[in-house]
């Protein structure tokens, strides 16, 4: 009896944090498609939002990963969907598992938001992966970060957060393209999928 009642009780605990969790990602969501009305540069209007398409929320994809930070931090440039170059440096490497495959990518500074106090902090993962061209925008997606979201060289990955560059939405940004450290050799069906009509010219 008394294990029936702990098992029921953990399984309630566990519903009421998936939904939870399923809740925290729609009100993310919500937030994402709203910020589109309020940037002047946004590809989007209130009424393309409609054709903004999501994975359901999947917590198997919301990983620990572990942090280590790059001892080189040369300038690089990265190149972008428009041919314009950025410059960027390597901030350090996330380490995780997806299932049982062990994964990694390279995290980025952007000089130029490093210029800016506000923005200092910024971080900047572009990635790649086996989902792109099928499901997902082909050019990759991105997850942000804050260096203060680093503990103890450890950071939760949410991959129910990776968003598609402007570039998926229309022609004409200069989007950053994952480097070949950032691709990954497996499928992350989870975050933002392809866009729900044809790109902009």
């Amino acid at each position: 009896m008394k294990f029936w009642l702990s098992t029921l009780f953990c399984l309630a605990a566990f519903s009421g944090w998936a939904q939870s969790y399923a809740d925290s990602i729609a009100t993310y969501r919500e937030h994402y498609k709203q910020e589109f009305l309020t940037d002047s540069h946004s590809p989007l209007k209130a009424e393309d939002t409609g054709f903004l398409r999501f994975y359901p929320p999947n917590s198997k994809y919301r990983v620990a990963a572990h942090f280590k930070k790059a001892i080189d931090t040369t300038a690089f440039e990265m190149h972008t969907h428009s041919g314009k170059i950025k410059m960027y440096r390597k901030y350090g490497v996330i380490s995780f598992n997806i299932g049982k495959t062990s994964c990694s990518l390279e995290v980025y500074q952007s000089l130029d938001l490093m210029k800016k106090e506000e923005l200092k902090d910024y971080l900047f993962v572009p990635f790649n992966d086996l989902t792109n061209y099928e499901t997902t925008y082909a050019g990759g997606r991105y997850l942000d970060f804050s260096i203060k979201d680093i503990v103890e060289n450890k950071l939760m990955l949410d991959f129910n957060k990776c968003y598609n560059p402007y570039c998926a939405f229309a022609s004409g940004y200069s989007c950053p393209i994952p480097p070949q450290a950032n691709k990954l050799k497996v499928r992350i069906p989870a975050g933002e999928k392809l866009f729900g009509r044809e790109v902009k010219e």
